[in-house]
């Protein structure tokens, strides 16, 4: 009778979560008025698209005008519907949710710095932020917690001194730190950033760039980033070129 050493069991894979925001398969059409036998024709903005985006990380996503970037964050934000494919936000589907549900999502999960910062001219810093709780529905003891943290977040992007300022006592790099502490105001779990240094000169420009990387740590984000400047490539964890609707 032989006796054998009871061998290990295999260690089981370790889980991973779903990522952040996840597009898959992903195309957009657009119609396009009809050709010269009346029959319809279309634009294909986006084609096959396949892009994952961590917590925590920053994407870099580049590109000629027209080669479909604007047309990918406007999916990604569930401001319009894809054609065809999948688009999750933390392994959850969002593709043909209500417009009620995906404003919702995008009032509460998610963040957008736009190229240019929209800042309302009567309010303060303080008071930008404040509104956008106001918007999603707090009141009493909750728009008094979201006083203390629009501070906070201005103390985080450096405005602490500024925030009883309003946007016309701003320089352009200050009102864009605005931006982003507006935009994460709602402790999203995906910052979606469109072109954030086009008006800034190169100093501002960097120091924006350090400031939405140092964010997307802190405050564990999956941040996308669309632009046109080549000093943000280096900084980001992952770096898409786009061509065509076509991602490399």
């Amino acid at each position: 009778m032989h006796s054998s050493t009871p061998q290990p069991l295999p260690s089981p894979a370790p889980h991973r979560s779903a990522p952040a925001l996840r597009l898959e398969n992903v195309s957009l059409v657009y119609p396009d008025g009809v050709d010269e036998n009346g029959a319809p024709r279309t634009i294909r903005a986006l084609a096959a698209v396949d892009l994952s985006a961590e917590s925590g990380t920053v994407t870099a996503l580049v590109g000629p005008s027209g080669s479909g970037k604007s047309s990918l964050l406007a999916v990604a934000s569930t401001l319009i519907g894809p054609s065809s494919g999948s688009v999750r936000l933390a392994g959850r589907e969002l593709t043909g949710l209500p417009e009620k549900d995906r404003a919702m999502l995008r009032r509460t999960q998610l963040g957008t710095i736009f190229q240019q910062p929209n800042l309302l001219p009567l309010l303060t810093a303080h008071d930008q932020l404040v509104l956008t709780e106001h918007l999603r529905g707090a009141r009493g003891r909750q728009l008094a917690r979201a006083g203390q943290r629009a501070h906070e977040l201005l103390e985080v992007v450096g405005l602490a001194a500024a925030a009883d300022r309003r946007p016309h006592q701003l320089s352009g790099g200050q009102r864009q730190r605005v931006n982003v502490a507006r935009a994460l105001m709602g402790r999203p779990k995906v910052m979606l950033v469109d072109e954030p240094t086009s008006a800034l000169d190169h100093d501002r420009s960097r120091a924006i760039i350090d400031l939405i990387v140092a964010t997307t740590r802190q405050f564990d984000t999956a941040t996308v980033v669309v632009t046109h400047d080549t000093e943000f490539v280096p900084l980001a964890d992952t770096a898409l070129t786009i061509r065509g609707g076509r991602l490399d």
